[in-house]
This record gives C-alpha cells, structure tokens and sequence, in this order.
C-alpha cells in the first residue's frame, strides 16, 4: 500500500494542475474607442458660445439634415471600429454639449445599447467639450468629475476641461481621463505652455491615485495636440514605453512607426493617443492591455485622396468653409482590453 503513494500523489499534482489550468477562462475583449469627431454641433444659436456659424443661416450652412447625416457617420465610424461588438466606452472630443452626445447614442443600432453618457460644460468660447459614453452591460459609474484647466500666466484664456470618470467594470475599478488640450494655432512652441499646464494637473492626479492604489487601472485618451514624443509626454507625463513612470503610452510605437490619427500638411502623427498605467498593462487578472492593445481605425473609406498629389488623409465634414460631408478631420484610435476570470 505504501509503495502506491507516489502513484496516487503524481496522479493529484497532475489532477490539481490541469484543474487550475481548467479554472481560468478568457472573457470576449472588449473595446475603448476615442474619437475627435470634429465639431459635431447642434443647429441651434446659444447664447454666449462662439457658434454662430454652425446654424441654418451660419456661412456654414449647417442644417438638420447635415446635422443627422453627421451623426449617422459617425455612429457608422464607431462602430465599424471596434470591430465584431459596439465599444464598450467612448471618447470623444469637439462636441457642443451633452444634447449632441445624446442624439449620437440614439442613431441607428447605438439605440439599442442604451449608452450612458458623462458630460460636463467646458468654459471654451466655441463651446466645445469632452464626453464618455459607456455601455451600463459592461461597466458602471461610481464618480465623475471635471478638471478645470487655468492658466496663471493668462487669466482670460479659456479651454476644454479633463473629464475625470471613475467606473467599474466587472470586479475592476478603472479610471478613465478624457481630454482635449489645447491648439497648435499659434505654432507648437509659442502654445507648448498651453498644454504643459493640463499635462501637470494630469500627471498629478494619476500620481495621486497610484498613491492610494499602486495597482491602479487607469486610461487617459485624448487629442493632445501633441504628439508622443513632445515635451508634455516626455517630461511631464513621463510615459515613454519602459520609463518605469507607472505611465505607458502605447502610441508611442504607432507614432514612431509613421502611423498617425492626424495629417498635417502631407505628414502623419499620433494626435490622439491612449496612455495606461503600470496596474493595467499587462494585467494577471480582469482587464488588461498589451503593449500592442492600442491601433488607428483607418479604412479606406475613412480616406480622402487628393487628385493632384495622391496623399491621403481623413475625410473632413468641412474644409475652411466648404462643405465636403465627410466623416472627421481625425481618425479614430482603438484600445482593445481582455479579461481573464476564474470559473
């Protein structure tokens, strides 16, 4: 009898071993889509808002039926993607207000996924902000907040804020930061102080929050008017790939690659970008990403082709004044999650 213990504990080491590895089971992935959907105003004249020309009388002409026409586009590009499933939360940038989110999550099949929305006012003179939208099947509110972005060097000066949404997905508190910083009208370095400001408030919040929780989940995604490789991302965020910061910006590769989310007079580059933290890059359990989780969206039909060079960039709605119908001025990008679970 005792000569068989060996057998019986080889056969339980073998058992247990096939049992844990039985016990895990990958969830479908999920899907984060950040979009700068340009300009997607209402019709409507608001008071105090710098949106006059996006009106039925404005030179641009802007109606109901472009209006719908937009927002079928654009429900068409978010889907499209993400793939095989609608994403499972949105960003967006340069939309009017909450109204516009709203009617954008009511088109076509986005309907049907009874989409929340959160959305604060921004005190930019256009009257441009930022939004997330989330499917309430995958994921939860618990806390919001906006980060309102002042410059002490200009008190006058007015921009978009952070949108900060505090959710849970699963067993997963994940902290997500939406923003749009602001413009290059001014040329990169005379408005680099601009950005560096949003950059500072930002880095310490997620400082603050990997204070509390060193393993915390956390997605920043925006149009940064900057690109991965600038002083914002460099020095102040710190979220250069294996700069051991706890940030990683997995555009950066994409970016160095020659791919882009933004043509700028022929040349491509990241604008738009997605930045993890350390606690949700490679993740042992629920939602995790890879150093290659992040991609630009660029089919073909989300393309214009210039007759007379032969370069392609995103197809816009508008180009200075004239109407074109076309999607966006940027693309979208994608950060696919998956998920592994105990049975």
């Amino acid at each position: 009898m005792l000569k068989s213990l060996p057998f019986i504990a080889a056969i339980f080491i073998i058992t247990a071993a096939f049992g844990f590895r039985t016990a895990l089971r990958v969830e479908p992935p999920i899907t984060i889509v950040f979009y700068n959907v340009e300009n997607l105003f209402d019709t409507i004249d608001t008071p105090d808002v710098i949106d006059e020309d996006f009106t039925p009388t404005g030179k641009l002409n802007w109606n109901a039926s472009r209006y719908q026409k937009k927002l079928n586009d654009l429900v068409k590009v978010l889907a499209s993607a993400s793939g095989t499933s609608n994403p499972a939360a949105i960003g967006l940038c340069e939309i009017e207000n909450r109204a516009v989110v709203e009617d954008l999550m009511k088109t076509a099949e986005f309907n049907k996924m009874n989409y929340r929305v959160v959305h604060e006012q921004s005190p930019d003179d256009r009257g441009i902000d930022v939004a997330f939208a989330y499917n309430p099947k995958v994921m939860s509110e618990l806390y919001h907040e906006k980060m309102r972005v002042r410059f002490d060097f200009d008190s006058k000066a007015k921009t978009r804020d952070i949108l900060y949404v505090k959710t849970l997905a699963g067993k997963d508190t994940i902290h997500f930061f939406v923003n749009h910083w602001p413009s290059r009208r001014e040329g990169q370095e005379e408005s680099e102080k601009r950005r560096l400001v949003p950059a500072q408030m930002l880095r310490a919040k997620t400082d603050s929050l990997r204070k509390v929780n060193p393993k915390a989940k956390i997605i920043i995604m925006g149009d940064f008017n900057d690109y991965p490789d600038n002083k914002t991302m460099i020095e102040v965020l710190n979220c250069v790939p294996s700069s051991g910061s706890g940030l990683t910006n997995l555009t950066y590769r994409l970016h160095k690659a020659g791919t882009g989310s933004y043509n700028y007079k022929g040349e491509w580059g990241m604008l738009d970008q997605f930045i993890v933290s350390d606690g949700i890059l490679n993740s042992p359990k629920g939602w995790s990403s890879t150093d290659t989780s992040a991609a630009v969206f660029g089919a073909d039909w989300l393309l214009y082709t210039d007759k007379k060079s032969g370069e392609k960039s995103p197809s816009k709605t508008y180009g200075g004044p004239n109407y074109f119908g076309g999607y966006s001025d940027h693309l979208p990008i994608v950060l696919h999650l998956h998920n592994t679970k105990s049975k």
